[in-house]
Order: structure tokens, then sequence, then C-alpha cells
């Protein structure tokens, strides 16, 4: 298994380099950090802070130059701030994981827990109001389930119950005067969250229905009960971990998907993560900040496509890595 996680770490060097050349290739094709608009801006200026910047180098020798300064850990600065890229990356990264654990919880836990009483009660009321709740989700689209959220949650209820009445927020992390990881964070990220999970929690239960249907009415279950074994150690200890087999590999996916920024949720309630800060990076033309965004998420979705792979082999003891 070491090696087989080893040779897959190695193998992701050339896609984050072929990846990394793309997005250089694009933003220089499609943007321009000198494109100042300020009024009269005059053309000597704008060619002097192109030469600043070495925009009018060849492209090569501009990206060898990133790349190279990468390699040895340093993110270089922002074309249009001047500021050290790492700090406001990590900053960004780390307000995405927040809310995306938050919401990947939320959807986790609910999910394969509605889905696994569905597969049980199959046929029931429970089971159709879940599904029909399911195929609810699936179809409205999360830009719009957050407007709605802001308003019904937020405005309507300060309309019914009175101003400042709510408990919940429209945007930022923290009320003016608060700030770190506490109640407060909590509040402001209960909305944003629930948007980012209304899908997936969708998802997550109808598979899990699917998935313990399909275990539930194999042998080896039919056999664990023959041997007298307590129903909630049949369902838990065995239709359940088979059961999560396919799971795994949608949930490691959207966890490394969450590394990229949740661009919808965050740009409706104004949450500054990395979605934000590549919106912004992108829009500069910034591809010393866009670049560092990039190689994170795809060695983030590398990362967790093969922790997917490693757990399926503890679920299943069949699956074997040389």
């Amino acid at each position: 298994m070491f090696r087989f996680a080893a040779t897959r770490l190695l193998w992701s060097i050339p896609v984050l380099l072929v990846a990394s050349i793309l997005v250089f290739v694009a933003i220089k094709a499609t943007t321009d950090p000198s494109a100042i608009r300020a009024p009269g801006i005059r053309q000597e200026d704008i060619q002097r802070f192109r030469e600043q910047l070495g925009l009018d180098d060849p492209a090569v020798e501009q990206y060898t130059k990133w790349l190279g300064n990468f390699v040895t850990g340093d993110l270089g600065e922002s074309l249009k701030t001047r500021q050290p890229v790492w700090p406001d990356l990590k900053t960004a990264m780390w307000n995405t994981i927040q809310l995306g654990i938050f919401a990947f919880g939320i959807s986790m836990i609910f999910g394969l827990a509605i889905g696994t009483f569905s597969a049980l009660r199959q046929y029931s009321i429970f089971d159709s109001m879940s599904t029909g709740l399911s195929f609810l989700g699936l179809s409205i689209p999360p830009f719009f389930f957050g407007l709605i959220l802001q308003i019904v949650l937020v405005l309507k209820w300060n309309d019914w119950f009175g101003a400042n009445s709510t408990p919940f927020f429209t945007s930022r992390m923290n009320s003016p005067g608060q700030d770190g990881f506490g109640t407060d964070r909590m509040w402001h990220m209960i909305l944003p969250a629930l948007t980012v999970a209304v899908q997936g929690l969708a998802v997550y239960s109808r598979y899990m229905r699917a998935s313990m249907l399909e275990t539930m009415g194999s042998d080896y279950l039919r056999t664990a009960r023959a041997k007298g074994l307590r129903e909630r150690r049949v369902v838990v200890r065995h239709a359940m971990r088979n059961a999560l087999i396919p799971i795994t590999t949608l949930a490691a996916i959207e966890i490394g998907a969450i590394i990229g920024g949740l661009v919808i949720s965050e740009g409706i309630f104004e949450w500054p993560g990395m979605g934000q800060y590549f919106l912004v990076s992108l829009r500069d033309g910034d591809y010393v900040r866009v670049l560092p965004w990039m190689m994170i998420v795809v060695l983030g979705a590398i990362i967790f496509n093969l922790v997917a792979d490693l757990m399926l082999s503890v679920l299943d003891p069949r699956i074997r890595y040389d």
C-alpha cells in the first residue's frame, strides 16, 4: 500500500506541472494586470509599470522564474498589491476549510442517516418524503437556495418578529467587534453551510439508500442473521460498512473540490475564502496569486482521491493495492 501511495504521489508532479502551465497560458492570454483605468493615467506610466512587474519579459522566462521560486517555497508577491501571496492565500484557505468542513459534516451525517432509514423503511411515508425532498434539493441551484435563505430567515424574519430578532446573518464571518472562531462565527456559518450542503445532502441520501437496498438483499447478511446476530449489528457492522464503499469515492472528490473554494456560496455571503480569492485574482490578471491557488486545488484533488482509494481497502478487505 505504501508503494502504491508513493507512486501516485510521484505521478502527481507532472500533473501539477502541466496544470500550472495551462493556467499560466490561459491567464496571460486573457488578462492584463497593467490595464489600469485610472483617470489621467499616461501611457508612459503604464509602460513603466509593466517594466517593474516584468510583464514584457518572455512568457517562458516569467513562468520559469515563478516556478523556481515556488519550488523553493517562495510564492512571490502580488502583481497588484505588491504584498506577499502566502498570508492572503493561507487565510482564504483556512476560511474555506472552516465552511467546507461544516457543510460537509451536515450533508454527510444527515444524508447517510436519511438514506439508511429510508432503505430500512422502504416505501414508507418517510421514504417517500425523503425521496421527494432529495429531488427538490438536487433541482435547486445553490445561488437561488442561498438567496431564499437570506430572504426568509433574515429579512422576513425581522419583519415578522421585529428588527434584529433573527439569529442568522446574510454576510461576513463575524459581527463587528467579534473575531476568531466561536459562537458568533458558527451562527454566521449556518446559512452558507446550508447552501453548500443542500445538494450534497440529497446526493448522499440517494446514494446511501440505493447502496443499502442492494446490500440488504445480499447473501452474507442472510448468513449473519442465521447466525443469530442482532439486527443492529447486522445493519451497522455489515450492511452500512459495505454500503459506504461507493460513497467513499464521491465524498473524497467533494472534499477535494471544497479546497478550491465554494465560489457561489462565498460570493452570495461575502465569505472571504478560496473562491473569492480566485475570482479577485483572476479579474486582476494576477497569475502570481492564481498559480499557487491552482497548485493547492490540484494537489488537494489528487490527495483526497488517493485517500478514497486507500479507504476502499479498509472498508472492503478484498481490495488490495500492490
